[in-house]
């Protein structure tokens, strides 16, 4: 399971919210046998969904994260729920890139830079509240970053992070999230540039075995900074034959009709979030259709 923390500075004025997302990218690593690159991207997307569902408040609010480039990768999505739970898919997990000059993976590459960051929340009411910003670079958390600056106005800063190991799996990947809360107090502003520029990357932070408590802390350095609360967070796809039935039914009887009289046997229907696969007989799709 992954770890999610968030801490408060004493004076209420900057929230610092953290996340050790080793084991969920693990998960993303077994479910969709990305490439590296691949794996880097989702899971870069994945602990920012996890950072930023733990911010709404009801048990069946739902955040959705979309981001498409024109990059290799195609269209990244994650969905988290009010936990920080997340299930993740990519268009193309398999494409890969060669390695950047310096080293690194080229997540930019994979997500391209020419598109939008959706983010889309639903909160249980009549339609979900969608809003995005261009991508600035494809690297994720800049554009995070550059999100909460462009559509939402909240002063943002965001590191993402995951080291793939040689064979593929993840060895240690999270990130944090720091805040100003309204009303911004201007003289936190000075602590926190200090505190991110004498940080280190994410993965290095973890790699030396800082937990995510002691990030948290780390970026509210100099604010007296407490630890709110923390919990378990993890990969957790929601599908079901039930939700399954109900997508089917969303088609519309047309649809429906048309599968039946087309499939040989039965009709499969495989989750893009965990690769579990549905099947529904014609008799089935026929009976879901007098739903419609």
């Amino acid at each position: 399971m992954g770890k999610l923390v968030r801490a408060l500075s004493a004076d209420g004025s900057v929230l610092c919210s953290s996340v050790d997302a080793k084991d969920i990218c693990n998960e993303i690593v077994r479910i969709h046998r990305p490439s590296p690159v691949a794996t880097a991207a989702m899971g870069r997307l994945a602990a920012a969904g996890a950072l930023m569902g733990a911010l709404m408040k009801g048990e069946d609010d739902a955040l959705t994260l979309r981001i498409n480039g024109g990059g290799v990768g195609g269209t990244v999505l994650c969905v988290s729920d009010y936990m920080g739970n997340v299930r993740c898919c990519c268009d193309n997990p398999q494409a890969d890139l060669p390695l950047k000059e310096n080293g690194k993976l080229d997540v930019s590459g994979f997500v391209g830079n020419d598109g939008f960051l959706a983010v889309i929340r639903d909160l249980g009411l009549k339609e979900p509240y969608a809003t995005q910003s261009p991508i600035v670079s494809g690297e994720i958390a800049e554009d995070i970053t550059a999100y909460y600056a462009v559509s939402e106005q909240i002063p943002t800063v965001c590191a993402l992070g995951v080291l793939v190991d040689r064979d593929h799996s993840v060895k240690a990947a999270g990130g944090y999230i720091i805040q100003l809360v309204p009303p911004v107090n201007e003289a936190a502003i000075d602590f926190i540039e200090k505190n991110i520029k004498n940080m280190q990357s994410v993965t290095a932070l973890l790699s030396e075995g800082k937990t995510a408590e002691e990030i948290a802390l780390m970026g509210l350095e100099g604010l007296q900074g407490e630890i709110l609360d923390s919990w378990e967070c993890g990969y957790k796809c929601r599908c079901s034959r039930e939700r399954t039935e109900r997508m089917l039914i969303s088609l519309g009887k047309k649809e429906l009709v048309r599968l039946a009289e087309e499939s040989e046997e039965k009709t499969e229907i495989c989750c893009q979030f965990c690769g579990k696969k549905y099947y529904f007989s014609d008799e089935e799709l026929i009976a879901l259709s007098e739903n419609c």
